[in-house]
C-alpha cells in the first residue's frame, strides 16, 4: 500500500489547520510542502516561516519540495524551520550532489528532484546519498495537471537500480495528477510515496480520497 502525501499547494489557505487536521485524521503520512520561487517555476508559494506554524498542528511528515533555483541558499533555514525531508531538483543547481550533503549535513533527510524531460540517468551518480528520489509526473509549477504517463519508465528504471544495488535505499516519489486511477501503475513500477494535490483537497471528502488511492494500491 502506497504512503499518501497530501499537497496543501490545494489546500484552502483559509482554514489550512482544518484541511490538514482532516487529512492527518484520515491517515495521511505526508504533508507535502511546495517551496515556489517565481523563477525556476512560474509560481510563487511559501516561505520557512509556514513550518513552524504548520508543525503544532500535525505529527505527519513534513517533506519541503524545493522549486527554486539555486536552492543552495535556503536549504539550511527550511532545515531549522523543521523540514522533515528536502527535496532539490537536478536541473535547479550546478551542484546537486553538494546541495544534497548539506541537507544531510543538517540531519534532514535528503531527496532529489526529476523532471518529466529529464533522464533517470542524470541522478545515478547520487543515488546512493539520497533517502528519496522524486519523479515528476507532470510538469512542476501547476496544480491540476495530467498525469504524464511516460513516467513510469522512469519510475521502473529506479526500482530495478535500487534492487540491483546494496547501496541505494530510497523511496520513490510520484507527484502530478495523482488520482485512484494513475497510482496504480505508478505503484506496480515501484513508487511507494504518492502526492496528492487537488485530487484530495478539491474534493468535498478529502478523506475518502485519501482512502481511495491506499485501497486501489492494497494488493
Amino acid at each position: 500500500m502506497i504512503k499518501v502525501a497530501p499537497s496543501i499547494l490545494s489546500a484552502d489557505y483559509v482554514n489550512l489547520q482544518k484541511s490538514i487536521e482532516e487529512v492527518d485524521k484520515a491517515g495521511a503520512e505526508v504533508l507535502h510542502i511546495d517551496v515556489m520561487d517565481g523563477d525556476f517555476v512560474p509560481s510563487i508559494s511559501y516561505g520557512p516561516n509556514w513550518l513552524p506554524a504548520i508543525r503544532p498542528i500535525t505529527n505527519m511528515e513534513l517533506d519541503c519540495h524545493l522549486m527554486v533555483k539555486n536552492p543552495e541558499k535556503i536549504i539550511d533555514v527550511f532545515a531549522d524551520n523543521g523540514a522533515d525531508l528536502i527535496g532539490v531538483h537536478v536541473e535547479a543547481t550546478p551542484h546537486i550532489h553538494r546541495a544534497l550533503q548539506m541537507i544531510k549535513n543538517k540531519g534532514v533527510k535528503a531527496e532529489v528532484v526529476i523532471n518529466p524531460g529529464t533522464p533517470v540517468a542524470a541522478i545515478e551518480p547520487v543515488l546512493s546519498m539520497v533517502d528519496q528520489v522524486l519523479v515528476m509526473t507532470v510538469n512542476p509549477g501547476f496544480g491540476g495537471q495530467k498525469f504524464l504517463p511516460e513516467t513510469i519508465k522512469k519510475i521502473a528504471q529506479l526500482n530495478k537500480l535500487r534492487n540491483e544495488n546494496a547501496d541505494f535505499d530510497f523511496d520513490i516519489e510520484i507527484d502530478g495528477g495523482v488520482n485512484d486511477q494513475t497510482v496504480v501503475k505508478a505503484y506496480e513500477a515501484g513508487a511507494n510515496v504518492a502526492v496528492a494535490g487537488s485530487y484530495v483537497f478539491g474534493a468535498d471528502n478529502p478523506a475518502e480520497k485519501i482512502n481511495a488511492i491506499k485501497k486501489a494500491t492494497d494488493f
